[in-house]
């Protein structure tokens, strides 16, 4: 049988910690580096934070649109950003928030996850405002390669609460909803499954009960977004140990480029969240 993500996630969140490190490359970033807006300067931005992240955090999270505004040259740097991952054996949650249906869903699943993609990630972010089910063609890839799903259920923008905490036909919050439905094709209750969800840290706990969640969660919203280790280990205290991933992104980039520095921030960051969380 093939090992879950959630399986390899606990295991990697087990050894060096629950941080995740995001990778950020937009014009600002690059500018506050000393870097041109260019893939030259996005090679360098990403593959200092992919160097100072190894050995210190569980995974790295690049946002993909960053690399796709550069066109082909981009997704060639982001090639090599996924490369040196892999082979450091570093995890990384491809941030693309794909989600489509049918057809379409299946093209995304087999880019982000397949085993022949070059874009291939241990991860990858969805959204499900298309149908929670149309995102079927995701799940079984990441069940049948091992690697795993984030869905989109409450985030850290306050854009997206009036739909994520709006009512569906049962009178239960999308969040939810989402939630739910994710647990239901888990079917675990050690929170080890190859499907999880992002859950924003500035939110408030959803009624589901997140320790039948069955899978992973992603959390963003801490560092620059205002959350601290603190509130993520509130918020999901319910949670099996070892299932939650935290990013940060923003807080550690903004004390680059020196990777000494960075590689002491990443540390401390992953030391404050061990000690909230494990």
């Amino acid at each position: 049988m093939v090992e879950t993500f959630g399986e390899r996630l606990s295991e990697r969140i087990d050894a060096l910690g629950p941080l995740c490190v995001g990778i950020d490359p937009s014009s600002q970033s690059l500018a506050a580096w000393g870097r041109d807006d260019s893939p030259e300067g996005l090679e360098f931005f990403a593959m200092t934070l992919v160097e100072a992240a190894l050995d210190n955090a569980a995974a790295i999270k690049p946002q993909i649109a960053h690399f796709e505004r550069f066109g082909a040259r981009g997704f060639l740097v982001l090639e090599r950003v996924l490369a040196e991952a892999r082979d450091a054996e570093v995890l990384v949650v491809a941030d693309v928030k794909r989600g489509d249906i049918g057809a379409s869903n299946e093209g995304y699943a087999q880019a982000w996850l397949g085993e022949e993609s070059p874009l291939r990630a241990d991860a990858l972010t969805v959204h499900p405002y298309l149908g929670v089910d149309s995102l079927a063609p995701f799940f079984m890839l990441a069940a049948a390669t091992g690697r795993g799903v984030f869905v989109l259920a409450a985030t850290s923008n306050d854009e997206g609460r009036s739909i994520q905490r709006a009512y569906g036909d049962d009178h239960e919050f999308v969040e939810d909803l989402v939630l739910r439905s994710v647990a239901q094709r888990n079917q675990r209750d050690d929170g080890r499954g190859s499907l999880g969800v992002v859950l924003g840290a500035t939110r408030d706990r959803p009624r589901f009960e997140l320790s039948a969640l069955g899978g992973p969660i992603l959390v963003p919203g801490v560092g620059a977004q205002g959350a601290g280790a603190q509130q993520v280990a509130q918020l999901l205290a319910p949670c099996p140990r070892a299932t939650v991933l935290v990013n940060v992104s923003r807080a550690i980039a903004s004390v680059g480029p020196e990777r000494p520095v960075l590689s002491d921030t990443i540390r401390r960051w992953r030391d404050e969240l061990a000690t909230a969380l494990l």
